[in-house]
């Protein structure tokens, strides 16, 4: 339902830009120039490829997320850390309202936790080893518990469709700027020029990365949520010791995949522009959020 309500409210956006070019005439103006655009049918193509993208993403990301970290997929306890891993992590579901998720394992020194899937009620969590054997048990407790409440939060499909709705605007929008220029700029008139493909795919590159700025944004947000959700499902006190755990742990490199580091529990330290791209906020102000709202 989620998807369904979030793919609607994003086809009447893309309807509503479609009307607004309309009403302003930027197809009549694009022409007048010679920028012969067809500007509705180049929005659904975007469209198609956008969320096309994210959303073979989202299906295959358990898939992905199991073979990128190496997760052991528990289906039968075999001693007591996984057995009690399995259980705490049946009890949040269950706390939660969600169905029960596939509870795994991956190999690494380093503190971390995600989770993924397409569906709420089908999702995986995992700890790495390093977390399960070093961390008290109600700070794995609380990890998990974070975890969760991404899951409860229906955070992995948001994120991927947001990220979605961002591809087609910058599909869109780099194409306008290539036709434009190949058109008014090396004169092509017909067809496309060599002018048209290197512009595209340069403006592609920079208003992807601008555009990254906002799914990164909204990566933070989450995490204050989750951890609002992990403090409800395992304590506050729990989870901020947990946080502060992580902080003084955090000199340890991450080895997350890439695409998972936005759902994992933590993310290497970065300062200053880079903070703009880091899908976690720093621990500290994590830790000072949950401190707040006790």
């Amino acid at each position: 339902m989620r998807i369904l309500l979030f793919l609607a409210t994003n086809i009447a956006v893309v309807a509503l830009i479609g009307v607004v070019f309309s009403l302003l005439g930027l197809e009549g103006i694009l022409a007048a120039n010679g920028v012969d655009l067809n500007l509705p049918a180049l929005l659904v193509m975007s469209a198609l490829f956008g969320f096309g993208g994210a959303l073979i993403s989202l299906f295959m990301s358990k898939w992905l997320a199991k073979r990128g970290t190496g997760t052991y997929v528990i289906e039968q306890p075999r001693n007591r850390d996984e057995q009690w891993l399995v259980d705490t992590v049946a009890e949040l579901a269950d706390k939660a309202g969600v169905g029960m998720p596939e509870v795994g394992i991956f190999a690494s020194e380093a503190p971390n936790a995600f989770a993924t899937g397409w569906n709420r009620n089908a999702a995986l969590v995992a700890v790495s080893s390093g977390m399960l054997q070093r961390f008290p048990r109600e700070e794995v407790r609380a990890v998990m518990a974070h975890e969760i409440g991404h899951v409860a939060n229906g955070d992995m499909v948001t994120l991927t469709l947001i990220q979605g709705v961002v591809n087609t605007f910058v599909i869109f929008f780099a194409r306008i700027i290539g036709h434009t220029v190949d058109r008014v700029v090396f004169k092509t008139e017909r067809g496309y020029g060599i002018g048209y493909y290197v512009v595209s795919i340069v403006a592609q590159i920079v208003l992807g990365i601008l555009a990254s700025m906002i799914v990164f944004w909204f990566s933070r947000r989450r995490e204050y949520r989750a951890d609002e959700a992990g403090g409800r499902l395992a304590g506050d006190r729990h989870m901020i010791a947990a946080l502060q755990r992580l902080q003084m742990e955090q000199g340890i490199p991450q080895d997350l995949p890439g695409e998972l580091t936005a759902f994992g529990i933590s993310e290497g330290l970065k300062e200053g522009l880079a903070g703009l791209f880091s899908s976690h906020p720093p621990l500290a102000d994590r830790i000072s959020a949950l401190q707040r709202a006790r």
